[in-house]
């Protein structure tokens, strides 16, 4: 590291890369006095700049290399040689040694320009450091993924050593309302280690022997970490405490919420807690305003459904039905529907149990039975509110279904959830909740059946189809067909699969579609007409994506079992 870089400032650097101006900088180093957060994190926060930005900065300016830490293996020998406090508090890794200079180690780095913390390592370890520059995010990541398990089990110990008293004892609420203490930093890495992994919820299950916490990650519950059952009544008592729960309540359910920033973004979590026959079990569900809030081609459609639905979406009236099993990716879909539509000269409402999250110049309602607030009761009072689309999170009763099909006739455009296995299914669904079906056939514009399969890592390897899985796909009884199977790698964490993608099935309403809702006909021939006009099934769509090797036949038979 030359002289000229150990003197160059950050703010410097970015101005000279065209990442930031000089009124953004002042601004920044404003903020930064009240926040006294790094330079760096200040103009992320503020959205002048991004941490890629910063990274690429560095990258070109100071000729530093720059490194991805996603799915990279690192030797034993190296994640030992520094001590993961120190790791943390300077937001750094070592990952490699210099392959032409053993005595040089390479680190990762957030900010190469930290002399103190190259000092601490060079001190700790005895040897020279060569900085590589990585973002913060995948840092962070990647001392969980060696380190995360180690923490939390160490927090669990030193717990266990402080509460040498009776079990009753570790359940007094002001053993855990104190921020530095065990039982409060085992639930804040519990819940950063679920964000980081991309899990959308956290299981904390009582077993006869122990506690079992469980991440679901792209769909899939898997075990993470174990603990001695005498942690229970603690970490239950920090969860219900952030929460906004009674913590002295232990045999009713409980609903509760809380917000968490990781890694400088908000995620709200809705947690659930019931008496099991070992203790109360907690489920804490996560959700993040971007990751609802997407644009519509990150979803998922192919270029047809793309197509039918940017004009179902045109309707000025009527109504639109999002379908699908619980963890579809519906709400997904419908906040991508409303962001499509959210304009000024708009009013949007929506009646949400509960609302998933907040959306800017959107009136939201949260529905409150205990307050007399159902979503029929609702709906009546938004009918007065002058509303031009209304969005129900889900239609569960006769009465919601007729006031919702009453007022897509009487000129609002209505979206909302049903749970159907397919899109043709949704018709007969209303009409036995007491719909007219005469009034179903003028108010529907357009049913979309949906499910999520997860994506093949680049772990994935090839294979031929055999004469049994060209007919599931729809192909020639001897055609050989290349599909991929999942491997598993350190980037997707051993288990094959990497994200997920959403199959659509969808039904734009035409007039033989209307006349066969209005005359009752059954699912299946209402299902043929709509293939006859172009509805591509869920399990065409499907099979689209494992023939193009996007995902694996074995995801294909999870998601259409039905069909």
């Amino acid at each position: 590291m030359d002289f000229y870089n150990r003197k160059k400032k950050l703010g410097d650097i970015l101005i000279d890369a065209g990442v930031i101006n000089r009124e953004e900088l002042s601004a920044a180093l404003e903020e930064q006095v009240i926040n006294k957060e790094k330079l760096g994190v200040t103009l992320i926060d503020m959205g002048f700049t991004t941490e890629r930005e910063i990274a690429l900065a560095l990258h070109r300016q100071l000729g530093y290399d720059m490194t991805s830490l996603l799915g990279i293996s690192i030797d034993d020998k190296v994640i030992k040689l520094v001590n993961d406090g120190i790791l943390r508090k300077n937001l750094m890794i070592p990952f490699e040694f210099k392959k032409d200079n053993p005595g040089l180690l390479r680190v990762a780095m957030a900010d190469p320009l930290d002399m103190v913390a190259i000092d601490d390592v060079e001190i700790a370890t005895g040897l020279r450091i060569e900085p590589v520059i990585a973002t913060p995010t995948e840092i962070a990541a990647t001392l969980d993924r060696y380190f995360g398990n180690a923490e939390v089990r160490a927090v669990a110990e030193r717990y266990t050593r402080e509460t040498q008293v009776p079990r009753e004892a570790i359940n007094d609420p002001n053993r855990v309302d104190i921020e530095s203490s065990p039982i409060v930093i085992l639930v804040k890495t519990m819940i950063e280690q679920a964000v980081r992994l991309k899990a959308s919820d956290i299981h904390i299950e009582p077993l006869e022997t122990k506690i079992r916490v469980r991440y679901r990650v792209d769909g899939i519950l898997k075990e993470t970490m174990g603990y001695d059952s005498s942690l229970l009544n603690g970490i239950l008592a920090r969860v219900k405490i952030i929460s906004g729960m009674d913590i002295s309540e232990k045999r009713k359910p409980q609903d509760g919420r809380l917000s968490m920033i990781v890694d400088r973004r908000e995620y709200d979590l809705r947690v659930s807690i019931m008496p099991t026959a070992f203790g109360e079990k907690a489920v804490l569900r996560i959700a993040s305003k971007g990751d609802l809030t997407k644009d519509k081609k990150e979803l998922g459609f192919r270029v047809g459904e793309l197509e039918k639905f940017n004009r179902i979406l045109q309707n000025p009236h009527g109504i639109i039905l999002v379908t699908g099993p619980t963890g579809s990716g519906k709400s997904t879909t419908l906040y991508t529907a409303l962001s499509e539509l959210n304009r000024e000269e708009v009013n949007i409402i929506t009646v949400e149990d509960p609302i998933e999250a907040n959306i800017d110049g959107i009136n939201q309602i949260q529905v409150n039975p205990k307050a007399g607030l159902t979503f029929a009761s609702a709906l009546r009072s938004i009918l007065r509110q002058d509303p031009d689309i209304i969005m129900i999170g889900e239609i569960r009763d006769t009465e919601t279904a007729q006031i919702a099909v009453q007022a897509s006739i009487t000129g609002h455009l209505v979206v909302s959830t049903l749970h159907t296995n397919d899109a043709a299914s949704s018709f007969n669904r209303l009409i036995d909740m007491g719909v007219e079906s005469y009034l179903l056939a003028d108010a529907s514009v357009g049913i979309i059946a949906q499910r999520l399969v997860r994506k093949l890592c680049t772990c994935k390897s090839v294979r031929y189809t055999k004469s049994k899985e060209n007919e599931l796909l729809g192909l020639e009884p001897e055609a050989r067909q290349a599909i991929y199977e999942p491997v598993g790698c350190q980037l997707c964490n051993g288990t094959g699969y990497s994200g997920r993608i959403g199959v659509y099935e969808i039904i734009s309403v035409t007039d033989k579609i209307k006349e066969a809702v209005s005359n009752r006909e059954n699912t299946n021939q209402i299902k043929e007409i709509a293939i006859s006009e172009g509805m591509t099934t869920l399990r065409e769509n499907a099979s689209a994506y494992v023939i193009e090797g996007l995902t694996s036949l074995s995801e294909m038979m999870r998601i259409t079992f039905n069909e």
